[in-house]
């Protein structure tokens, strides 16, 4: 049995979209369209058909991709979990540089989750796995390329 693979409730819910689209619009259209390809007669130089069967490839890899990720789903609701001030999956963090008094906020989600530019961290990040199990005024230190940063936790929400 393969490992659970974590994610959040809106994650999951994000994989059950992609995976009914994929399923009831992506599938069938790309079956359309290598029936209408198989018409054009000669199949070895039918270059509409061969982007047609290509195109059906990555979609049915993508489906038994997010099945397989679904099967082995931990999904991990916080809103439902009394706030501790622990940090652990799922829960958004607010932060301040000790250097700069910076402030960032990251939520810590699965790997399929992961956005930076949206504030939405990998539980296997460095800066999650620094942070993960640690509490509200702890100060951690991150290594970075450039060398290592020093956050104080300044705030856990489990929203």
């Amino acid at each position: 049995m393969s490992e659970r693979v974590p994610m959040t409730k809106v994650g999951e819910e994000r994989l059950r979209e992609e995976l009914k689209k994929l399923k009831s619009e992506d599938r069938p259209r790309v079956i359309a369209a290598i029936a209408d390809a198989r018409e054009h007669g000669d199949l070895k130089e039918n270059a509409e058909y061969h982007a047609a069967r290509e195109q059906q490839s990555f979609i049915e890899g993508r489906i038994q991709e997010i099945e397989g990720k679904l099967s082995a789903a931990q999904v991990i609701d916080v809103t439902t979990m009394e706030n501790t001030g622990k940090v652990i999956f799922g829960t958004t963090v607010h932060l301040i540089n000790v250097e700069t008094d910076e402030e960032v906020c990251y939520q810590i989600v699965g790997e399929d989750e992961a956005d930076i530019k949206a504030g939405k961290l990998s539980v296997s990040s460095p800066i999650a796995r620094a942070l993960v199990g640690k509490h509200v005024d702890d100060v951690v230190a991150v290594r970075i390329p450039s060398g290592t940063v020093e956050y104080e936790i300044a705030e856990v929400e489990y929203i």
